[in-house]
């Protein structure tokens, strides 16, 4: 079968988007596994179907590299981008995602925005925080977030015990910059590395940096890029509104490849 798709980055988290409005096209957890091995596939962080709906502009039906389902901040973002070229939204759009409903827009200056859903709770792991912006997420304040050992640190806690029950979770290292700023290093479950960008996981970052004194919007450095998240926060500081991501998406290549 051949399989027409789109390669996308965004801030370096990289896609595989393909247009399924007709429906021709099943995915099996092998056939995922294969089309993101960046050896013996294309390659990519995960793989992205835009689809009907039956209210929405679309659905978007997100695949980790594994196999495993979640929101994907930087891939919802890449969708926004792949849904203009595909005619779906003319600069906005409304989409349904793994946790419910979204929308996202191009900006004048052709960065993307998309808006994630209210984050109600923060909860304290030890030194660490605990969020859930739409995929699970754990964070951890750090010195100097480039010299900090991420893949070795991140896998031992993505596969502790305590969060076994939601299916492990995502960890962020985070070092607190001047000028409103921060700069995020993320082990993404699903993809069990580092990533160059997390988009759930800036997010979770720049709420916990609200915390700490940082106000919307945050600017985020990633070693994919720059992102930016504001926010709406309450008077406790713990429940965050009107949440929004920005960065970049733009389209590497398109390709046929055979299934």
């Amino acid at each position: 079968m051949a399989l027409p798709f789109s390669k996308y980055q965004a801030t370096g988290n990289d896609f595989i988007l393909i247009d399924n409005r007709q429906g021709k096209y099943t995915l099996t957890r092998e056939q995922i596994e294969h089309l993101c091995d960046r050896r013996f596939g294309i390659g990519a962080d995960g793989i992205i179907l835009i689809e009907t709906h039956p209210v929405n502009d679309f659905n978007l039906v997100y695949f980790n590299r594994d196999g495993s389902q979640s929101l994907c901040g930087n891939g919802s973002r890449a969708a926004i981008h792949f849904a203009s070229t595909l005619g779906i939204l003319n600069g906005s759009a409304t989409f349904n995602a793994f946790d419910g409903a979204h929308s996202g827009e191009v900006l004048e200056d052709g960065q993307i925005r998309i808006k994630l859903n209210d984050v109600n709770e923060i909860r304290k792991v030890d030194n660490d925080y605990n969020v859930n912006t739409g995929s699970p997420h754990l964070v951890r304040i750090v010195s100097s977030v480039t010299d900090y050992p991420v893949i070795e640190e991140g896998r031992k806690i993505r596969y502790d015990s305590m969060f076994a029950r939601q299916g492990g979770t995502n960890v962020n290292f985070v070092e607190l910059l001047p000028d409103n700023c921060i700069f995020v290093r993320t082990y993404e479950r699903g993809v069990e590395n580092e990533t160059l960008s997390c988009g759930t996981g800036v997010t979770a970052a720049a709420l916990i940096a609200a915390t700490k004194g940082y106000s919307s919007p945050v600017g985020v450095k990633a070693r994919g890029g720059e992102l930016q998240v504001a926010f709406q926060t309450d008077a406790s500081g713990s429940q965050f509104t009107d949440i929004f991501l920005t960065g970049p998406a733009k389209c590497v290549f398109d390709g046929v490849v055979e299934l």
